[in-house]
């Protein structure tokens, strides 16, 4: 594949430099907003598009490797750095725009702004996290024989720094992606951080500051993360009503001051108990699915992972696994959720093999042969759109197939010390000591996979029709 031939039959689809505001990539796709409507079918056809999936950008999936060729030649095209936005007010006029896809319905719109505030967030989470797993690891095993050495306690402080403060991050972020202003949603969240220096939990004669309808002192750490992201979002509102009808002249000085002074008072006396209850009721979610259902929880969370990857809803999830590795969380940063989904992605690779073996379609053969390597180190974007999904039966197989790996890993109590990888790269962040146990769940998704498709996923006619004999 020309990268370059690539690069500018999207671009011209896209309707060049007038029509496109923003272009970015991630590790499969590239994410275009464009001012107007543009015709996907003709996109889906470009040589090397895998899929292309209308939400709150158009997704087009190239898969590892190639999307940052592509991005590499489209940028040059579009005069647009890599994940920048041009004007925020068109990329809100094209969000509205992709409201009328196909999937893209008001909950599915808000989850995706969720995942929004947290991708950006993903790079230091994942450092961060090996860092206190690692270390963490170091100090059981030398008995805390480093804590005296200044670099290694600066490289522990990596991990305190980002974890410590992110609510702070969230605040920010959940600020700009409703359309307010970062800062004031940064400040507003550091209230949940707990801070020796945050006046809210000075103790006057040794009693704390107590609340007015709970009559109990500030407990900055409970519902933090969560309540830091609703007051993010209600900085924002609040920020654009106050402009709405602040004179021009003075909008500088009171419009940040009294959206400030008043969330601060929502923060605390609604939202900070309100973001206790839903990270209360989320953790009870998912231990009566993980403890109360047992292992057949796991088989159901891993089954039904890989249709929300399918519409592009799977990073929606990533407020969850936040709170799972957040070392001062109620699981003091195991994540025992992410093990049981990483199995959705060894499902579909044994789809994939038994597909390769019954099959007699030498397109389709190909296809697989070239997607199952980067399937079986977690990238399961090129196997699902090019082959699993438009087929059908072979989706639905391997979604079932891995279920048995996430029984498996529930039975095994399987979790990671942080996220960001998935597949057999999944054992540089399991909990050290149960490799063995991840890759027998893993192998057991695979056979589970191979089996379901080998026995009934396999259509031929259907093959012929999609990829021709």
């Amino acid at each position: 594949m020309d990268a370059r031939k690539t690069a500018k039959e999207l671009f011209e689809i896209l309707g060049g430099k007038e029509n496109i505001s923003s272009n970015a990539t991630c590790m499969t796709r590239l994410r275009v907003s464009t001012r107007n409507d543009v015709d996907l079918e003709a996109l889906k056809k470009v040589d090397g598009v895998l899929s292309v999936i209308n939400a709150d950008t158009i997704q087009i999936v190239l898969g590892p490797g190639v999307v940052n060729k592509v991005g590499e030649e489209f940028v040059k095209l579009s005069g647009i750095p890599l994940g920048y936005v041009s004007d925020v007010e068109e990329l809100a006029k094209q969000n509205k725009k992709s409201n009328k896809a196909k999937h893209n319905g008001p909950v599915q719109r808000f989850l995706q702004k969720i995942a929004n505030i947290f991708v950006p967030l993903l790079p230091g989470i994942i450092a961060a996290g090996l860092i206190m797993g690692l270390t963490n690891v170091i100090n059981v095993s030398t008995h805390g024989a480093y804590n005296g050495q200044w670099w290694y306690q600066a490289i522990r402080s990596i991990g305190f720094v980002m974890f410590g403060f992110l609510a702070l991050y969230v605040g920010m972020n959940s600020a700009k992606e409703f359309g307010g202003t970062a800062i004031l949603g940064g400040i507003i969240g550091s209230i949940f951080i707990a801070h020796p220096s945050l006046p809210l939990l000075m103790k006057i004669n040794e009693e704390g500051i107590n609340l007015p309808l709970t009559g109990k002192p500030f407990a900055p750490g409970m519902g933090g993360l969560l309540a830091a992201l609703f007051m993010g979002i209600i900085v924002a509102y609040l920020e654009k009503q106050i402009r709405k009808i602040m004179p021009a002249m003075l909008d500088t000085f009171f419009t940040p001051l009294l959206t400030l002074i008043i969330s601060v008072f929502i923060a605390i006396l609604v939202i900070q108990p309100l973001g206790t209850g839903v990270t209360v009721a989320i953790f009870g979610i998912l231990d009566f699915i993980y403890k109360g259902l047992g292992n057949l929880g796991g088989y159901i969370l891993a089954a039904s992972f890989l249709p929300l990857v399918s519409v592009g809803l799977h990073q929606a999830l990533t407020p969850i696994h936040v709170l799972l590795n957040d070392p001062n969380g109620p699981t003091q940063g195991i994540n025992y959720l992410l093990p049981i989904l990483m199995m959705a992605g060894g499902g579909q690779v044994g789809a994939g093999i038994a597909i390769l073996v019954k099959t007699r379609n030498k397109k389709l053969k190909t296809l697989v042969r070239d997607a199952l390597p980067v399937g079986i180190l977690g990238i399961g974007e090129p196997l699902m759109y090019a082959v699993t999904l438009p087929l059908g039966k072979p989706f639905i197989t391997a979604c079932l197939g891995s279920g048995f790996g996430g029984l498996l890993a529930s039975l095994f109590h399987l979790g990671t010390v942080t996220q960001g990888v998935s597949g057999l790269f999944g054992l540089l962040i399991v909990v050290p000591g149960t490799w063995i146990f991840f890759i027998i769940a893993m192998v057991g998704a695979y056979i589970g996979g191979f089996v379901l498709t080998y026995l009934f996923g396999v259509d031929d006619e259907r093959i012929e029709e999609i990829y021709g004999e």
